[in-house]
């Protein structure tokens, strides 16, 4: 008629006991405050999970009372009026007693999260995942890691992100979401979102991957890079100081430091496309829409805003002008001006 999950914890807990006959039968569950001090020694508890044939238990709900401290109809009642009654009650015994914890407040809250968070660190542990400093590592109970795998510490690895074989997730580094193929490298302190990473790319450290973002083959995404609906194709680079949003870039580009594709014009985003084996010059700023050939050049220090044809140069910045010596000039009259201050409160004083 009924069966219910009990455990046998390490530490008494204030929870039902079990009470069985001397056939080892139950004949029902009294709740601690209820209990006798010999029927609060016994040690298998109530885990407060239930399963019914629905027959026998609508009858026995309308026979329970409220006679006990708290005034309350305790659905635990039935299983006593059941085996009453002659109907056969079973127990199933929970192998981990952690998994009748109750959660009423944010200290047992936190100590749920940290037994769940060090099974999860144990069970990847035991299927070859390295894990240096296992306490400091905060894994989700949804993430899937490869073998051989390691993580360093005070990673944070969330949501339902899946790790390859071979991976290395440096120190500090909040993985969200994510999905790495095999021999990926995070360097310390990345932060990733919602990101595709292929095979042999490599991530930071200090780079930023966000919804969206898909690191190609071999792709190496840099120290203060950050990607946003944006494809960095196989064996590309943009390894330092970086900001690349809703772009599409093609395979064996090199993206200079300061590069940014200004994607956003106040109303609506822009797409910005770059082909095969371009070369993007630092502190270039592109504009899009924008759409840049293959094996096409773009000067450092550029402003595009037009498209550059395939294997072209694109300058988008003033001329250099030079007048020889204006920083001496420069230099001579601060010196003169700041002899003609001194000169003047000199005079002052003496006045």
């Amino acid at each position: 008629a009924a069966v219910l999950a009990t455990a046998i914890p390490g530490q008494p807990l204030a929870y039902g006991r079990i009470l069985r006959d001397a056939a080892n039968r139950v004949m029902g569950i009294v709740e601690e405050k209820s209990a006798t001090p010999e029927q609060r020694a016994i040690r298998e508890l109530n885990a407060g999970f239930y399963a019914f044939r629905a027959a026998a238990l609508w009858p026995a709900l309308e026979k329970i009372g409220c006679d006990n401290p708290h005034r309350e109809y305790y659905l635990t009642d039935v299983i006593a009026l059941l085996a009453q009654a002659g109907e056969p009650v079973e127990t199933l015994a929970l192998s981990d007693p952690d998994e009748i914890m109750g959660v009423n407040d944010r200290r047992e809250l936190a100590v749920a999260d940290l037994r769940l968070r060090r099974r999860k660190r144990l069970e990847l542990m035991d299927a070859g995942v390295t894990i240096y400093h296992p306490d400091s590592v905060a894994i989700d109970d949804g993430v899937r890691i490869g073998c051989d795998t390691i993580i360093e510490p005070g990673a944070q690895i969330l949501g339902t992100c899946r790790i390859g074989d071979r991976c290395r997730i440096g120190a500090g580094s909040i993985l969200r979401d994510c999905d790495l193929e095999d021999e990926v490298q995070i360097f310390p302190y990345s932060h990733c979102i919602g990101a595709w990473v292929a095979r042999d790319a490599r991530i930071g450290p200090f780079a930023r991957l966000r919804e969206g973002a898909r690191v190609e083959t071999g792709a190496h995404v840099g120290n203060f890079v950050e990607l946003k609906k944006t494809r960095l194709g196989p064996g590309s680079k943009a390894n330092h100081l970086a900001y690349l949003g809703d772009s599409t870039i093609g395979t064996g580009v090199n993206i200079g430091a300061g590069t940014i594709t200004c994607n956003y014009d106040g109303q609506a985003k822009h797409p910005t496309e770059i082909g095969d084996g371009s070369f993007i010059g630092s502190n270039a700023t592109l504009v899009a829409p924008l759409k840049i050939g293959a094996d096409a050049y773009v000067g450092a220090g550029s402003v595009v805003t037009e498209t550059v044809e395939t294997g072209a140069l694109a300058l988008g910045r003033a001329r250099q002008v030079q007048k020889p010596g204006w920083a001496l000039q420069k230099r001579s009259a601060r010196v003169q001006a700041g002899e003609a201050k001194t000169a003047i409160r000199d005079a002052a004083g003496k006045s």
